[in-house]
């Protein structure tokens, strides 16, 4: 008989492994074809914003002591999803080219769809397992973005967004007033030059070339190399072309949930360069269930940057006293991102009540407009 301490554990984990259930769309749409090859992003986006609508909040805390060995059921759905994402990638890069049943069109929805997957729970996974100490799995998560083409997020994340956040030295950072669009134009080859930059620095500090072995670079090109290589071989010219949409897909995924994660939020100068500490009220923090359920707590946010460390299941949530709340989930807002001008109307006047409500004494926000926005006044 099973514990019942253990099936207690089983239940409370067992809503992140929705998750899990976009795989069997995933086929239908390969196999079946036609509208099913839709399925995987109206899931993904309307399905869950419609579960938060109906479950609401989730504002409970757990105890962020407790132990990893009390975790295991949480840990497990990021550790098996890269296998499972990688065999479903590549069966689906190797069987679709070639199946007479689905139109071209058909082909790039359903790569579009893949790619909201990869992007939206691949990279997110990535995400958790790279901030982890144990190097099983931050391997898994280097395996997760070189099969979306963008290594070099984990260091763009770990050396640059972590440290600079709200401050004009992190690219990821959204600015008050830019639209998505210029936003992904900026990030693409900035985050880039960023990581780059990075490690190149740290590289320096050990006394060593750019070009040293110890250069994750190096790691992140074979990596991808390899994912290349693969689709080329398994599904051929038209193979190769359908694995970098859904990366471009993924990629579109992740840049506009770092857009959500902290529009138009600034850490306060200090003088001389400085700017004070990273605090929850520097991301937005969003507590709705079921989106929190599908992205592992990423929604959190203000926590995560407080307390990088913290695996996502002992991750807090915040009242407005201590961070800014987004007024929906993630699906819903990224939705919005989309349209810049529905975007600053739901999201400008918050971002002022933010810095009228953590800011009172700073009167004149030209000085931070201008370092971090270089657009014109709304």
């Amino acid at each position: 008989m099973i514990p019942a301490a253990t099936v207690a554990k089983v239940q409370n984990a067992l809503p992140f492994w929705m998750s899990l259930s976009l795989f069997p769309i995933a086929l239908i749409g390969a196999v079946q074809g036609g509208w099913t090859v839709v399925l995987l992003p109206l899931f993904t986006w309307y399905f869950f914003s419609l579960l938060d609508a109906l479950l609401g909040l989730n504002l409970e805390n757990a105890d962020p002591e407790t132990g990893d060995d009390q975790l295991t059921w949480y840990r497990m759905i990021t550790l098996i999803w890269a296998p499972l994402q990688f065999v479903l990638l590549f069966w689906m890069i190797w069987y679709v080219p070639d199946a007479a049943h689905l139109s071209a069109l058909e082909k790039i929805v359903l790569f579009f769809g893949l790619g909201v997957i990869t992007g939206t729970v691949g990279i997110n996974y990535s995400h958790e397992l790279m901030h982890q100490k144990n190097k099983w799995e931050r391997w898994m998560g280097d395996l997760l973005l070189a099969m979306v083409l963008y290594s070099h997020f984990r260091s763009e994340h770990l050396l640059v967004h972590h440290r600079h956040v709200g401050t004009p030295r992190d690219t990821v950072t959204a600015r008050y007033n830019e639209g998505f669009h210029r936003f992904f134009a900026r990030v693409l080859p900035g985050s880039l030059k960023s990581a780059f930059a990075a490690e190149k620095a740290m590289q320096a500090r050990k006394d060593r070339p750019w070009t040293d072995p110890g250069n994750p670079f190096f790691r992140y090109w074979a990596l991808q190399g390899v994912m290349l290589v693969l689709a080329l071989v398994l599904g051929g010219w038209v193979g190769l072309l359908l694995f970098v949409w859904q990366a471009f897909i993924a990629i579109w995924q992740l840049e506009l949930v770092n857009y959500v994660e902290h529009y138009g939020l600034t850490r306060k100068h200090l003088g001389d360069g400085k700017y004070e500490h990273v605090k929850p009220q520097h991301s937005w923090n969003a507590a709705h269930k079921a989106s929190n359920w599908l992205l592992i707590n990423l929604q959190r946010h203000s926590d995560h940057h407080y307390k990088p460390d913290r695996r996502f299941p002992l991750l807090q949530t915040y009242t407005e006293a201590d961070a800014p709340q987004l007024p929906y989930g993630y699906p819903l807002m990224t939705m919005a991102a989309m349209v810049p001008p529905l975007w600053r109307r739901v999201m400008n006047r918050r971002v002022r009540r933010w810095r009228e409500m953590y800011y009172p004494e700073i009167t004149d926000w030209k000085p931070y407009n201008k370092a971090l926005n270089p657009l014109p006044k709304p």
